[in-house]
């Protein structure tokens, strides 16, 4: 029998091995990472502070910036980081936070999406019926009972996993802690109870794809039926925004984690891996501003106010002074090597 030697710690492969290239990506992912949070923040800032977007639909917008701020700042400050410091080790207990986190921001994010599309539908063809149906009760359940059903999905994935043993490479072939990696450098040998929970998961997933498909195939139906151009194209304006995320959503999860399964992955790979966490948060402020007119005047009124500006520019400078070594155990941040075995 080979020995084989326990994983205490895991090194996440970066996107080069050249200290040079490895600083200029975290420079990049730095900046990159700044302009999303800002453009999420500023959607939040937009809907807390502007009374006219008070509605149900931009309640939903201003939970879903939440939720993008929170996504992105799972593996980007981690990535960043690791590439500035030239050190990719993670601690044991980093890898199972930044799983269980981007696991639940994940599903919550499907599950707002969802949400979202049953708000249009609701505002397109039951119009007479809004206010009562998407009344702030309902929203507020629509918005924490994902909430619950995504944290406890994420808790079972992260004690599932992590109760298994890793031996061997210590090894993880991505720029963060994903399920498929750390599923190849498990020495277990009985996943039934992780493919169960996965499968569930799977089929929550097909269900609210299912649900929003059936919206917008009724809302299409009704936009079609309204007799003026300029009712037609104000319904579409409001749901088309909504439509184009989601689909960039899925298309991004189902390009990342519905390939073909590799033990070795390349740097577009690797690269393409953070089309999940990155590209929705950063285009779902654009997609929703672009034309709106709405949050457009938000921000031009936000603009003209300068004792806000002050406000915001003072919580902003403590902000970006709070340290974001949020998934790095700098503890175990020594020399980590890849385990290897022995025979």
């Amino acid at each position: 029998m080979p020995n084989l030697t326990a994983v205490t710690g895991f090194i996440l492969m970066g996107l080069s091995n050249i200290p040079e290239l490895q600083t200029l990506c975290g420079i990049s992912f730095l900046l990159i990472y700044v302009v999303i949070l800002m453009s999420n923040l500023l959607i939040i800032t937009l809907v807390t502070l502007d009374q006219k977007l008070q509605s149900p639909m931009y309640f939903f917008l201003k939970n879903l910036s939440l939720v993008d701020v929170f996504l992105v700042s799972v593996p980007i400050p981690n990535f960043f980081i690791s590439s500035l410091t030239h050190n990719n080790s993670i601690s044991t207990l980093g890898c199972a936070c930044q799983l269980f986190f981007m696991a639940s921001f994940g599903a919550e994010e499907l599950f707002l999406l969802t949400a979202m599309s049953y708000d249009r539908y609701v505002s397109v063809c039951i119009p007479l019926h809004y206010d009562i149906i998407m009344s702030s009760i309902n929203c507020v359940l629509l918005m924490g009972v994902p909430w619950v059903i995504a944290l406890f999905f994420a808790a079972i994935y992260t004690i599932l996993i992590f109760s298994m043993p890793f031996c061997g490479s210590n090894i993880i072939p991505e720029i963060f802690c994903d399920v498929p990696s750390l599923l190849r450098i498990s020495c277990s040998d009985s996943f039934v109870a992780i493919y169960t929970s996965l499968g569930i998961a799977l089929c929550l997933g097909v269900f609210c794809i299912f649900c929003v498909v059936i919206s917008y195939f009724y809302i299409f139906s009704t936009v079609l039926k309204i007799p003026t151009a300029k009712g037609q194209t104000k319904a579409f304006v409001t749901c088309v925004p909504h439509l184009i995320v989601f689909t960039i959503f899925i298309a991004t999860v189902c390009f990342v984690y519905l390939k073909p399964p590799s033990n070795t992955t390349s740097i577009t790979d690797r690269l393409f891996s953070l089309l999940y966490p990155v590209l929705s948060p950063a285009l779902n402020p654009v997609i929703y501003t672009l034309r709106n007119a709405e949050v457009t005047s938000a921000l031009k009124k936000l603009r003209e106010n300068t004792s806000i500006q002050r406000i915001l520019c003072s919580h902003l400078f403590y902000f970006l002074k709070f340290p974001t070594y949020l998934f790095i155990d700098q503890s175990s941040s020594g020399n980590l090597s890849p385990a290897a075995d022995g025979n």
